[in-house]
């Protein structure tokens, strides 16, 4: 069996990072992955400006009792003038500072009336002022090629101008699922048969990745109806994925489909738990990468495997999220001969520590334990693990985004 870390590190790398390059309104960048460096054009902010409102004026000027003439009273968008000696000038949050002053007194501490302005508390000098470019400052680099962009980062690219930005296209991926006893959801169940779970569930999965155009097709279990399916989708598609049928029993059609058509199949069987039976292939060098049939392991194999493909064949530079260590609890003891990952619910103790609790049952049929679940924590192979010891955490929350 090939171990966990090898099977996702060629997964990882086994498609390329998108060469073409399209332009994106601002207004439709969410969820983009940036295909440039994104530099400041101007600083931020412009000029010196009051982060409170208040009074500006010269700290030297401030006695006790003394009351300073209001010369102005300036709003934000307004041009102050120059301070004079022994005033003060009305100033509001985000208005320039006015030339010659050195320090904004916030209005809780200042009490004025017909004659001017008396301050209550001594303020420090420089007090309550934003400095030119201590945000932004002008050809910094803000955000770097591959990121995907957030509401923060549209923010941000507002804030600098920016209309428009080179991105990278948005990924196509299709999803072949098989087997003659799945029936969309919505139909009327005949004996023996059970509802589709997979193809909604990776749908789901890559849309939460950032993924909007997705074609799923189902295949009867014939050889002729699983290659045209497949000449389909990689007519349309960058990557491919099928579910199930890749295995050697008398209606797994998969592997032979996709031989037919010119593909070569690489079939492992990973060290891991759940999802054990897994595929990579290309054809017409599109990436096509065959999961197991089961749901809860298609779903871990798609989070832990596939994400990071996704990820490189959209362009971003981080293509393996973080992993976070948490401290087992619960009663039940674990160990085996592959890598397991159990799904668990994540909470933090008053120290801030993560706290990993596993669900009850950890069957590969269990489907409710996936809403159930925030993570998957890795229990090495070959070893004995027990509530209290640290395990390594995938969040759903970082390797489904």
């Amino acid at each position: 069996m090939i171990e966990f870390d090898v099977a996702q590190q060629r997964l990882a790398q086994a498609g390329q990072v998108p060469t073409q390059i399209e332009t994106c309104d601002l207004s439709q960048a969410l969820g983009r992955i940036l295909a440039q460096d994104i530099q400041a054009q101007l600083d931020m902010p412009p000029a010196d400006n009051s982060a409170m409102d208040g009074y500006a004026l010269r700290l030297a000027d401030i006695t006790d009792g003394k009351v300073l003439p209001i010369q102005q009273r300036c709003y934000a968008g307004d041009i102050p003038e120059t301070l004079q000696e022994n005033m003060a000038i009305r100033i509001f949050t985000g208005s320039m500072l006015p030339p010659g002053a050195d320090t904004v007194v916030i209005q809780e501490n200042c009490q004025e009336d017909e004659q001017g302005v008396r301050i209550l508390e001594m303020p420090v000098a420089g007090v309550n002022i934003r400095r030119r470019g201590e945000d932004m400052r002008m050809g910094e680099v803000l955000i770097t090629t591959g990121t995907k962009l957030t509401a923060a980062h549209i923010a941000q690219l507002a804030a600098q101008g920016h209309a428009q930005l080179q991105v990278y296209p948005l990924l196509t991926v299709g999803i072949l699922t098989t087997g003659d006893e799945l029936t969309p959801a919505g139909q009327p169940l005949k004996a023996g048969q059970i509802y589709n779970s997979n193809a909604p569930m990776l749908r789901a999965q890559l849309q939460a990745l950032g993924v909007e155009t997705v074609h799923a097709v189902h295949a009867k279990d014939t050889l002729e109806a699983i290659q045209d399916a497949l000449k389909e989708l990689l007519q349309r598609c960058d990557l491919v994925l099928t579910v199930g049928g890749v295995s050697v029993g008398e209606k797994d059609f998969v592997k032979p489909a996709i031989e037919g058509i010119g593909g070569q199949l690489d079939l492992w069987k990973v060290r891991m738990k759940p999802g054990k039976p897994l595929a990579l292939a290309y054809i017409d060098n599109k990436p096509l990468v065959c999961l197991p049939g089961n749901p809860v392991s298609s779903y871990a194999v798609f989070s832990l495997m596939v994400s990071p493909l996704i990820r490189r064949l959209q362009g971003r530079h981080q293509v393996l999220p973080a992993i976070r260590y948490g401290i087992l609890q619960g009663e039940r003891h674990f160990e085996g001969d592959r890598e397991e990952f159990i799904r668990v619910q994540v909470d933090s103790d008053e120290q801030g520590r993560l706290l990993a609790r596993p669900f009850n049952n950890q069957g590969s049929g269990v489907i409710s334990s996936l809403p159930w679940a925030q993570a998957l924590a890795r229990i090495p192979a070959d070893s004995h693990v027990s509530p209290g010891d640290v395990v390594r955490l995938y969040e759903y929350s970082q390797w489904q985004a």
